[in-house]
């Protein structure tokens, strides 16, 4: 509900007010990618007790990392204490004109507080609370912690990745973390177009589990049907073919994936081998599924006798889709994500630096999302904007405030 705006919008979000509760990285994410969109978001953090994730990622220049960069983008900083009753007070009038309230809590912390949904909903009839936990709001498991870590192995996720008879590894992501923000944002929108026909807000319970396990397409189904427990299966999909990594002569792999009847037939002609189309153990997606390891090892046999480069060009031309394995420093210099301002520019006012980090998805025709600031260099940055401009404090008021260590 914000009237602040600048007459061009700076997404399709523009107008709309988030506050963000929590830490890390899951309720933190869904939070930036609605900023991404163009919404205010305000970070909240209390006084002397920042969010850890400011000292997270691997390289470092001058004392500081880069992950808080990117992940805190588009957002404004303030502190305040939740415990406090003054902080409790200017946290609702904040709530007053916010649209979403995106938390990370364990589930419980904000009744505690004495902030929970019934609280927040008698200030503003339409606010949005769009709570992230490790197992949900409800059920057995609620209170307890969760991590990603946690979420993608008992959601059955971490069993599938990796090779076969070896322990499952992690993806060196968070990918549950990033998963379930990716729910929370969808969420708040869906509630979002909801309000416009009630007036109403309403809670949007997002679990790092659920996230977790609404990613795996078929798993639940064939084993409540077929008794069939998906198991890793390496480089490929078992019974998807030819979909997999196979080598070159420049030493590397490319992903080949033709696992459609007609661009399995290109994939053939590509290989001057049109008759494996009609070849009984290859004639279709079943036959193909039954004879997975020779149809591999006959295209691997072909591949490795060109450069991936080469392999590009000759299955590309041929409308087969393949790709490279690329590095960061590959995916860096990429022209195809280049062209679409998925490498782009963070200003990081730390170090008077741009920081190179991922764009902005998806894109829009008329109101594009845009990168306005990097995450804010120091926790409170923008106590003066907020609690001054927003709330009508005085500077005076504001002072005492953090003298009285309320902010």
């Amino acid at each position: 509900m914000t009237t602040d705006s600048p007459s061009t919008p700076t997404g399709p979000l523009d107008g709309i007010r988030v506050l963000e509760l929590g830490t890390l990285i899951a309720g933190p994410h869904g939070a930036r990618l609605l900023g991404d969109m163009g919404a205010d978001v305000i970070k909240i953090e209390p006084p002397n007790r920042p969010d850890p994730i400011r000292t997270w990622g691997e390289a470092e220049i001058d004392g500081h990392r880069f992950y808080w960069t990117v992940h805190a983008r588009n957002k404004k900083a303030i502190t305040l204490d939740l415990r406090s009753e003054r902080g409790k007070e200017l946290f609702l009038r904040l709530v007053d004109d916010a649209d979403i309230i995106v938390e990370n809590f364990r589930p419980g912390t904000l009744e505690r507080l004495g902030l929970g949904y019934d609280q927040l909903r008698r200030r503003n009839r339409g606010i949005i609370l769009v709570r992230v936990s490790g197992y949900g709001q409800t059920g057995p498991d609620a209170m307890r912690a969760g991590y990603a870590s946690v979420a993608e192995a008992a959601s059955g996720l971490r069993y599938i990745n990796g090779y076969p008879g070896q322990l499952p590894p992690r993806l060196s992501l968070s990918l549950g973390d990033t998963l379930a923000g990716m729910y929370a944002a969808q969420g708040a929108l869906a509630a979002l177009y909801r309000r416009t026909v009630t007036g109403d807000g309403q809670v949007v319970d997002t679990a790092l589990l659920d996230s977790c396990v609404a990613v795996q397409e078929s798993t639940i189904a064939d084993y409540a049907m077929g008794g069939v427990v998906r198991g890793p299966s390496g480089t490929r999909l078992n019974g998807i073919a030819p979909s997999n990594l196979y080598p070159t002569a420049d030493g590397s792999h490319v992903i080949i994936a033709a696992n459609q009847d007609t661009v399995f037939a290109r994939l053939c002609a590509a290989m001057g081998q049109p008759e494996l189309a009609t070849d009984e153990r290859f004639v279709d997606h079943a036959a193909r599924g039954r004879n997975q390891d020779e149809i591999d090892d006959i295209i691997g046999r072909w591949s490795s006798g060109f450069s991936s480069a080469e392999l590009g060009e000759i299955l590309s031309a041929a409308g087969v889709v393949v790709g490279p394995v690329n590095t960061v420093a590959e995916v860096f210099d990429d022209p195809q994500l280049r062209a679409r301002d998925m490498i782009t520019p963070h200003h990081d006012e730390r170090t008077g630096r741009d920081v190179l980090g991922p764009g902005i998805v998806p894109k829009f025709s008329s109101t594009p999302g845009r990168i306005r600031n990097a995450g804010p260099p120091t926790p409170g940055a923008h106590n003066s904007d907020v609690y001054g401009r927003l709330l009508g404090l005085s500077d005076a008021e504001i002072a005492q405030l953090s003298d009285d260590g309320v902010i």
